[in-house]
């Protein structure tokens, strides 16, 4: 799929693929990919943890944030901990910081994050505690991120579209740029998948995210 150049109306009305044959290979690749990745990850989870209460042992391990789903659900979101334990209330102090347009905050040197953190941060690990998510059916393997209760409510209609379908751990976004990308092309481009998803696209994305977990230079 072509993402270098997209020419989505704003004003259009996007209808997801729903075909039943993909969303039950969808759900099934969901339930046994998590299951086995948590399983053969277990050693790392357990590393990841003790390197994170050792370098803050005030705070916990995982961080569970509230997120919107498929239908604007909230559900808790968990990662590995990768910032200072205090660090949603340093929030409001870094919000002129901000380098993402649109209702997204995101700085590349933020100085809340750990030094563990940040190696977790630039490799991804910090997002596998998702398959958790994926298991029970919050998230999917693929699809779009899933937002902040408080940047939902700066949506505009086009874009409350993101959220017709559960959302992912990966993404067209995922992995072209990330935090090079501006938040409406990153809409874009999630408005792209959910009309066109399938099942080859999905396994496509998942292998190219694995591709680029280690070494990735827009990870933040």
């Amino acid at each position: 799929m072509d993402t270098s150049v997209l020419n989505i109306d704003v004003n259009k009305k996007i209808k997801p693929y729903e075909g039943i044959f993909y969303l039950i290979c969808k759900r099934t690749l969901d339930i046994f990919a998590s299951l086995i990745g948590l399983i053969l990850l277990s050693p790392l989870f357990l590393i990841v943890s003790i390197a994170i209460k050792i370098e803050d042992p005030k705070g916990k391990v995982f961080f569970a944030q509230q997120r919107c789903g498929k239908n604007n659900t909230v559900f808790p979101m968990y990662k590995f901990r990768s910032m200072v334990s205090n660090a949603e209330e340093l929030l409001d102090e870094l919000k002129e910081l901000n380098e993402m347009d649109g209702p997204v905050f995101k700085i590349k040197e933020d100085p809340r994050i750990t030094k563990v953190g940040k190696f977790i941060r630039k490799t991804s690990i910090d997002e596998l505690p998702q398959l958790y998510n994926v298991l029970v059916g919050h998230m999917s393997l693929v699809g779009p991120r899933p937002p902040i209760p408080h940047e939902v409510e700066q949506y505009n209609e086009y874009q409350m579209q993101r959220l017709l379908v559960k959302p992912g751990i990966t993404c067209i976004w995922q992995v072209s740029g990330r935090n090079t990308i501006g938040f409406d092309e990153w809409v874009d481009m999630d408005l792209q998948y959910i009309e066109s998803r399938n099942l080859l696209l999905d396994i496509k994305l998942i292998f190219k995210t694995a591709s680029v977990l280690l070494g990735d230079e827009t990870a933040s």
